[in-house]
């Protein structure tokens, strides 16, 4: 019986949808072959060991979602000290969306506690989590993105006006404007004029000192999902068609009338496009495990652009990751499996590396 560690919770803004996607997990994992181990972090960084997840819980409303991990030791779920988890785990599986779970932090404390676990490896993390690295690395390899630029807090306060007026010479309207290190569409905004854009800028620095500003294409939104190590199968091609204005974080997670399309309603030769661009980007990033990628398909042109890449993607009841897998005749369950088999591939085979150079 394997002890699988389920990280859930975090100090990130996506606290909340962490919990639902651990619950997702720990609901469908084969419990013949695993003792499900829930680890909850609260938003001030401490670990506790949780015990059991409660059945049912598959909404941000539910009351249960901020109540599960405790503000403090409450007796019941005890507080975990991190260097203890290889006495308490075989295998860990984080589901913890965004900064401090996403982007190679806690991956790098499994490196030195010497524990396999699932999903990309330190560096692959960190770049994919900062959108303006990723960009960079994925043009560098020559693969398609759309126009861009950065905004630096600092620049920013020393000439919001002269920084403003670039950007939309640069960009045109409509432009996005999102925090360099969040996910979920966290602090997301998009702006169509001087005043929305002021708007925007101002609520995503709340978020992180570094935006990513990008062109609003006329386009459709298809994502895709990889799963491999040095070889990564994709899944089918879906879309999302949001309600709202574009696919932000209650469309993501409150339901609501967003549309899934899965398969994607696209010719054979966009959807192989797509294929051949996710599996070149997830290479070039020497991504491992898992992950999502997001592109966007130019309404007019029929250009295809790489958006980003999600490493650890959501697993709750409305994600598209397990929903993608599923078209292409991959259950839950098996998805599950096979994150996990290449967690202890890629661990394996470190450890033979090591064996080998010593």
């Amino acid at each position: 019986m394997i002890r699988l560690g389920i990280l859930f919770g975090g100090r990130s803004e996506e606290h909340e949808v962490s919990v639902l996607s651990a619950a997702s997990v720990i609901g469908a994992i084969d419990r013949a072959k695993y003792d499900p181990v829930p680890i909850g972090i609260n938003k001030e960084g401490r670990w506790f060991l949780i015990g059991e997840i409660p059945e049912g819980i598959e909404r941000l409303d539910d009351p249960r979602v901020r109540t599960l991990i405790p503000d403090g030791s409450d007796g019941v779920r005890r507080a975990l000290n991190p260097g203890h988890l290889p006495e308490l785990l075989d295998f860990a599986f984080p589901v913890l969306h965004g900064p401090y779970g996403e982007d190679g932090k806690v991956q790098g404390l499994f490196e030195m506690l010497d524990l396999p676990y699932s999903g990309c490896g330190v560096t692959a993390s960190a770049v994919a989590m900062d959108k303006i690295f990723t960009r960079e690395l994925w043009m560098r390899a020559g693969l398609p993105v759309c126009r861009h630029t950065t905004l630096l807090r600092r620049a920013y306060a020393e000439n919001p006006a002269g920084e403003r007026e670039r950007v939309a010479r640069l960009l045109g309207y409509p432009i996005f404007v999102k925090p360099a290190n969040l996910g979920s569409s966290v602090g997301v905004g998009k702006a169509h004029d001087a005043a929305s854009l002021r708007d925007a800028i101002e609520r995503a620095f709340l978020h992180d000192g570094r935006l990513i500003l990008e062109e609003g294409v006329d386009c459709r939104e298809l994502e895709i999902g990889l799963i491999g190590n040095e070889e990564a199968a994709a899944s089918a091609v879906g879309e999302i068609v949001p309600e709202a204005e574009f696919y932000d974080y209650d469309s993501k997670y409150r339901g609501g009338a967003t549309k899934l399309f899965i398969p994607a309603d696209i010719s054979r030769e966009t959807a192989a496009t797509v294929e051949a661009l996710a599996k070149r980007a997830y290479t070039a990033l020497n991504a491992e495990g898992f992950a999502r990628i997001d592109f966007f398909l130019d309404r007019k042109n029929g250009k295809v652009f790489l958006n980003e890449i999600n490493t650890i993607p959501g697993f709750t009841a409305y994600s598209m990751f397990p929903l993608l897998w599923r078209e292409a005749g991959v259950t839950y369950e098996v998805l599950i499996e096979r994150i996990i088999g290449l967690g202890y591939e890629r661990y394996y085979a470190k450890n033979n590396r090591k064996s080998n150079n010593a």
